[in-house]
């Protein structure tokens, strides 16, 4: 069975390299906000990881990142962050907040492939 990857950004654009560069190895889901993340996993959906944006519209990627970590369901599903920003504040704060990892757009799609991999392989063992 196919892992399942949850990507939550508002650009288009993201979604559709991560869906097509993804989807030959998992199962992509995508989602346009926090908002909209939260909704499918409360529906009882359980990816395996979750790629979240940080700039986003209706609940950004630290609120969806915390509720995440405070739900006793989700709080162990690995998240990659992503940010158009790079700073180390803002990594850190994704870290902190329990963030598994962390990539600045522009991204290789290649890298953050393997960095899921990596986790995903991390955890299932």
């Amino acid at each position: 069975m196919k892992k399942k990857i949850l990507i939550i950004d508002d650009e288009l654009s993201i979604r559709m390299l991560l869906e097509n560069y993804l989807g030959k190895k998992y199962e992509v889901i995508t989602k346009t906000d926090g908002i909209e993340g939260m909704k499918y996993l409360e529906a009882g959906n359980m990816p395996d990881l979750i790629v979240a944006d940080i700039q986003m519209p209706n609940m950004d990627g630290f609120e969806f990142l915390k509720q995440l970590k405070v739900s006793g369901f989700f709080k162990n599903i690995p998240v990659i962050m992503l940010s158009g920003i790079e700073s180390s504040q803002e990594r850190v704060k994704c870290l902190k907040m329990g963030a598994e990892d962390f990539i600045v757009k522009p991204f290789n799609p290649e890298e953050l492939a393997l960095r899921i991999e990596n986790l995903i392989n991390r955890v299932s063992r």
